[in-house]
């Protein structure tokens, strides 16, 4: 899948983009807040029918405009292309198009273009709270198993309803709608479960490799899925924690309270890894995502690295720059404040570079 073609208009700061692009190597140039990360985050949303950042829509909007728009012509195989469209308003539901025609449901997108974007924001998934982890795994099976999704979706529906029934007086509570949501929450959550399991073993050796790779060290790097359902029966652990559930209103067994323990030689990571090594942890674990989608999905991810060289050292700039120009890589976009990373990049590489200027939300091609 390569983006060849991107039109923006009131994306943030970017107030109107046109841009061809590269099939291998885009890189933008710019001092912080010119729009380098936007331009990333545009993409991304292509993807994702959601921002890398913002998680409120109007947020997005340029403050004195009314709508904004997003559209990507894609090449896919066979001189086959797609076109897919997104336009937000404000007070309004978000359009999201594919070659001109709605989505019945925006979840029916996520997989179609497979994405990895890599950006300091990131360093959320070892320092923020479980929701950061979830969100991770979540998003790297999403992308290639679309029961793994409607699932969550169901699973999801099925707790907010157990959580609604859960906030009225004991003596308004009805047992049989309470049973009903309980036994969706435990054929979707086991479901869940399971996936989730099977992802992390398989997922380890391939981020503990690359995590060498990069580190240049011995040190071993691991994760240890965390869940209630490793310890009983689920549908056990919810009619036991009614009672307290009631009390507390909300639920407080289940696979939304899943975690993944971040492992640095065996220790938590958050408690004994430097600045370095936990960037370079965060780094490698979303270029471990990359390869196993790669394999899982049946084809090449896009790959957005955002400002993702500064505050490491040498020698690991040096494994990332090797990592990132081989042959495994299809379509990347690199945005960094100075072109010694990405000279490095492009000295390493024969492939096919754009190298463009961003300034105030304007972006310019670079000839050279």
């Amino acid at each position: 899948m390569v983006l060849q073609q991107l039109s923006i208009l009131n994306f943030k700061n970017l107030e109107q983009v046109d841009i061809e692009l590269s099939p291998k190597i885009n890189c933008f140039i710019g001092n912080n807040g010119m729009g380098k990360t936007n331009l990333l985050d545009a993409v991304y949303y292509l993807s994702f029918c959601k921002s890398h950042i913002n998680p409120v829509d109007s947020q997005i909007i340029r403050h004195d405009a009314d709508v904004c728009m997003i559209q990507g012509r894609y090449y896919v195989s066979n001189r086959q292309t797609e076109e897919i469209y997104c336009a937000i308003r404000r007070h309004q539901k978000k359009q999201f198009k594919r070659n001109k025609k709605d989505y019945d449901r925006l979840s029916d997108h996520i997989g179609f273009i497979p994405l990895v974007m890599i950006s300091p924001a990131d360093n959320e998934i070892i320092l923020g709270g479980s929701d950061e982890r979830r969100r991770f795994v979540d998003m790297v099976i999403s992308q290639f198993d679309k029961e793994y999704m409607n699932a969550l979706i169901r699973y999801n529906n099925a707790l907010q309803q157990r959580n609604a029934l859960l906030k009225n007086e004991p003596s308004q509570i009805d047992p049989t709608l309470l049973d009903l949501w309980e036994e969706q929450m435990v054929e979707e959550g086991q479901s869940i479960f399971e996936k989730r399991n099977a992802f992390v073993k398989q997922f380890i050796p391939i981020f503990d490799l690359i995590y060498k790779q990069i580190s240049r060290s011995g040190e071993s790097v691991s994760l240890e899925y965390v869940s209630q359902l490793h310890a009983s029966d689920f549908a056990r652990q919810l009619k036991a924690g009614r009672q307290r559930d009631m009390i507390l209103g909300h639920s407080t067994m289940g696979v939304h309270r899943d975690d993944l323990e971040m492992l640095l030689e065996g220790y938590p990571i958050r408690r004994v890894g430097s600045q370095g090594q936990n960037k370079t942890f965060f780094v490698s674990l979303k270029l471990a995502q990359f390869r196993f989608l790669r394999v899982m999905s049946h084809t090449t991810p896009i790959l957005l690295l955002d400002d993702i060289f500064d505050r490491l050292d040498t020698s690991r700039v040096e494994e990332i720059v090797k990592l990132v120009s081989s042959s495994d890589f299809g379509q990347i976009f690199i945005s960094d404040t100075n072109r010694e990373s990405l000279d490095e990049i492009l000295s390493a590489t024969d492939h096919d570079y754009h190298i463009y200027k961003v300034e105030n939300g304007d972006i310019s091609r670079v000839f050279e």
